[in-house]
C-alpha cells in the first residue's frame, strides 16, 4: 500500500516526479494504446447505455400495451357494433342515440343499458367491477348484457387513455354516468375511494367528454344524499344542499358542482339526476332490503335503526324500473352541448330533477312485506341510528320530473318487493323447505 501512495502522490508539494508519472502513463497506454481509441470506448459505452435504456422503455410499453384488457382490431369492431343504432329508419321514436353507460354492470347500469338496447339504442358500457360488494353479481350482469348484444368493458373512469380510445372509436352522442363509489357508511372506512371514483373519476370523464367530437350531452347520478341535514319534506330541487350528513353526500354535492363548471366553461349538456332509495332485481347487496332478505332467509338477525325519540326511519324507496324511465326520458330531452375542440360556442342545458317515488314507507314496514313475501319471521334487533351518515327520512318532490320529463313513478313498494323476492329466490337458488342455497 505504501509504494501505491508513493506511486501516486508526490513526496514534496507542488512538485511532481516526473519518472513515476511517465510510468503511470506507460501503464495506461497498454490499456488504450492511443487518445482516439479511449474516446471511442467512452462513446461505445453512451451508446450502451442509451440502447438498454431505449429498450427497457419499450419492454415496459409493450408490456402495458399487451396486457391492457382493451384495444385492437377487434375490440375496436365489437365497440362499434355495440354502439350502433338498431331502430329502423323513420321510426316513430326519431334516430337512435350510442350511448356511454359508465358503471354498465351496476344495478341501474345494467337496467338502464338493456333498456336502451331494446328500444334500439346503441349501448358499450364500462366497468371496473370492484369488489365493493361481490363481483360475481357484477359479472352476471355483465353476461345478462352480452346475450343481448351490449359490449362492456372492463376499465376505469380515471383511465384517461381509455376515455379517449373509446370517443376515438365511436362518436357518442350521449354519455350516462353511473359509475360511482356507492353507499353511506362505507365512506367511514375507506374515505378515499369516494374522492377517487365519484371526483376524480367524474372530472376524468368530463375531460374527455369536454375533448370530444362531437361533445355528447352528460345524464348522470347524482344522490338524495345531498340534501343532507335538510328538514323541509318533501326535498325539492329548489332547497339548500350545503349540509351533507356523510362524505358520500359530500362527493356527490361536489358532483354536482364540477359539473356545473364544465357546463358553463366548456359547453357541455348536463343533466343530474337525484335518486332516492333504488331497489329491485338484480340490486346491490349493500341496501338494507337486499341484507334483509339474505338474514332472513338464513334464520340470522337484521338489525333496525330508528331516529331519536323512537321514531322509525323512512325512505322514499324507488323501484328501479321507474328510476331506468326517468334516465331515458332524460336522455332523450337533454340539449346539445354546444362546445367544439374544448371551446364553448354558446350556452347549454343544465338540469338537476329528482327522481323518486314521492310515497316513503317506514323500514319497519318494508321488513313486514319481506316477511310476507319469504314467509319468514324475521329476528329483529331495533336499535338507535349511529352517526354514520344516514339520515332519518327521504321524501322526494318530483313536480319538475313530472313536468319536464313526463316521469311518473307506478310501482308501489309491495309490487317492486314482490318482483325483487321472486327475482332473489331464482338467482340464488333458494330451497324454501330446507332454508339453503344452491347458488350462494
Amino acid at each position: 500500500m505504501r509504494v501505491l501512495e508513493e506511486d501516486l502522490f508526490p513526496s514534496t508539494p507542488g512538485k511532481v516526479k516526473v519518472e513515476r508519472a511517465g510510468a503511470m502513463t506507460r501503464h495506461l497506454h497498454r490499456c488504450f494504446p492511443s487518445t482516439g481509441t479511449m474516446f471511442l470506448w467512452a462513446l461505445f459505452l453512451v451508446a450502451m447505455t442509451a440502447t438498454y435504456l431505449s429498450l427497457h422503455s419499450f419492454v415496459d410499453t409493450s408490456s402495458r400495451y399487451f396486457t391492457a384488457s382493451w384495444g385492437g382490431l377487434h375490440w375496436e369492431r365489437q365497440i362499434r357494433a355495440s354502439a350502433s343504432p338498431r331502430r329502423p329508419p323513420g321510426s316513430a321514436e326519431g334516430a337512435g342515440l350510442s350511448v356511454l353507460v359508465t358503471g354498465a354492470a351496476g344495478f341501474v347500469g345494467t337496467h338502464s343499458a338493456l333498456a336502451l338496447r331494446k328500444r334500439g339504442d346503441g349501448v358499450v358500457g364500462i366497468d371496473n367491477f370492484n369488489s365493493y360488494y361481490d363481483p360475481s353479481l357484477k359479472k352476471a350482469r355483465r353476461a345478462l348484457l352480452g346475450s343481448h348484444g351490449v359490449f362492456v368493458v372492463e376499465g376505469d373512469v380515471n383511465d384517461g387513455r381509455l376515455l379517449a380510445k373509446l370517443f376515438d372509436v365511436v362518436p357518442f352522442t350521449h354519455v350516462l354516468h353511473l359509475a360511482a363509489q356507492a353507499g353511506v357508511r362505507y365512506a367511514m372506512e375507506n374515505p378515499a375511494s369516494y374522492v377517487h371514483s365519484n371526483v376524480a373519476g367524474l372530472v376524468s370523464l368530463l375531460e374527455a367528454c369536454k375533448d370530444a367530437d362531437p361533445q355528447p350531452a352528460v345524464v348522470w347520478a347524482s344522490s338524495s344524499s345531498v340534501y343532507g341535514l335538510n328538514d323541509r319534506v318533501p326535498f325539492s330541487e329548489a332547497h339548500r344542499t350545503d349540509q351533507p350528513a356523510s362524505l358520500y353526500a359530500a362527493t356527490k354535492k361536489a358532483g354536482e358542482e364540477i359539473t356545473h363548471t364544465y357546463n358553463h366553461i366548456y359547453g357541455l349538456s348536463v343533466t343530474g339526476l337525484r335518486f332516492f332509495t333504488v331497489y329491485g332485481p338484480w340490486g346491490r347487496p349493500d341496501m338494507a332490503y337486499f341484507s334483509f332478505t339474505r338474514n332472513i332467509l338464513q334464520g340470522k338477525p337484521i338489525t333496525v335503526y330508528r331516529g331519536r325519540d323512537h321514531v322509525d326511519l323512512a325512505r322514499d324507496f324507488t323501484y328501479i324500473d321507474d328510476i331506468v324511465r326517468g334516465c331515458l326520458a332524460s336522455l332523450d330531452t337533454a340539449g346539445r352541448s354546444t362546445g367544439t375542440g374544448g371551446k364553448k360556442r354558446g350556452p347549454a342545458p343544465y338540469r338537476i330533477f329528482n327522481l323518486g317515488n314521492t310515497s316513503p314507507v317506514t323500514v319497519p314496514t318494508l321488513v313486514s312485506i319481506l316477511e310476507r313475501y319469504l314467509r319468514v319471521k324475521a329476528k329483529k334487533n331495533v336499535v338507535e341510528m349511529p352517526g354514520n351518515g344516514d339520515v332519518p327520512y327521504t321524501h322526494a318532490n318530483i313536480s319538475l320530473a313530472r313536468e319536464q320529463l313526463g316521469y311518473k313513478p307506478t310501482t308501489s313498494l309491495e309490487v317492486g318487493l314482490k318482483k325483487f323476492v321472486r327475482w332473489y329466490l331464482s338467482y340464488y337458488g333458494y330451497n324454501r323447505g330446507t332454508h339453503t342455497f344452491r347458488n350462494s
